[in-house]
C-alpha cells in the first residue's frame, strides 16, 4: 500500500466518521428530547438537516425516534465500511452481512457514545459542578434518561451516586455482547467505526 493510499484511507475514515458522530448525536438529542435551542444542538441540527430533512419526507419519524437520522447513520457506516474495502483492494461481500455490520458498528457507537458522555459527567461533577455550560447540560440531558433509572434501583448511600458504576457494568456487558456478535458474523476488527 502507498503513503498516498494510507492517506486518502485515513481522510475518508474521518470524514464518515465525524459525519456519522454527528449523525447520531443528532438522533440521541431527539431521542431524549434535548433542548432545541442549545448552541450545539443547533450546530448539530445545521450540518445534518441537508441530509435528514429530505429523507424525513419518505420515512417519518416513530414518536421521539428519528428513522432518517438513525437510517442515515446505517447508510454512512456502510459507505465507510465498503470505501475500506474498495481502497484496500478488497472484494465486497454481499449486501447483507454489509448491512450487519454496519447496523453492529452504528450500535457500538452509540455504547461509545454513552460511555463518553457518563466519562464526562462523572469528570465535569467534580470540577464544574453547578456549571451553566451549553454542552454540560447537553450531556446531563443525554445521560439522564438512562441514570435515572438506575438511580430508583439502587438504595440512598449518604449522598453518593453509585448508579454510573451500574451503567458502566451494562455499557461493558453490551460491548462485550456486540463484540461476540461482530465475530460470529464475520466481521473483521476495525472495518466498522465504533466497534
Amino acid at each position: 500500500m502507498t503513503a498516498m493510499n494510507e492517506i486518502i484511507i485515513y481522510l475518508v475514515q474521518t470524514a464518515l466518521s465525524l459525519l456519522l458522530l454527528v449523525m447520531l448525536l443528532r438522533f440521541l438529542l431527539q431521542l431524549v428530547r434535548a433542548d432545541f435551542y442549545n448552541p450545539i444542538s443547533q450546530f448539530v441540527a445545521k450540518v445534518t438537516n441537508p441530509f435528514v430533512l429530505p429523507l424525513r419526507k419518505i420515512i417519518p419519524s416513530f414518536g421521539s425516534i428519528d428513522l432518517a437520522s438513525l437510517l442515515l447513520s446505517v447508510l454512512l457506516q456502510l459507505a465507510g465500511v465498503v470505501s475500506i474495502l474498495l481502497l484496500n483492494g478488497v472484494a465486497l461481500p454481499s449486501m447483507l452481512p454489509l448491512l450487519i455490520w454496519s447496523a453492529l458498528g452504528v450500535a457500538g457507537l452509540l455504547v461509545n457514545i454513552y460511555f463518553f458522555a457518563l466519562l464526562a459527567m462523572i469528570i465535569l461533577s467534580w470540577v464544574a459542578s453547578g456549571s451553566k455550560n451549553p454542552a454540560i447540560y447537553l450531556l446531563y440531558q443525554i445521560t439522564e434518561p438512562v441514570m435515572a433509572p438506575v438511580r430508583k434501583i439502587l438504595p440512598a448511600m449518604g449522598g453518593l451516586d453509585f448508579s454510573p458504576i451500574l451503567v458502566f457494568i451494562v455499557i461493558n456487558i453490551i460491548q462485550i455482547a456486540l463484540g461476540h456478535i461482530a465475530n460470529s458474523v464475520g466481521l473483521v476488527p476495525g472495518l466498522v467505526f465504533g466497534l
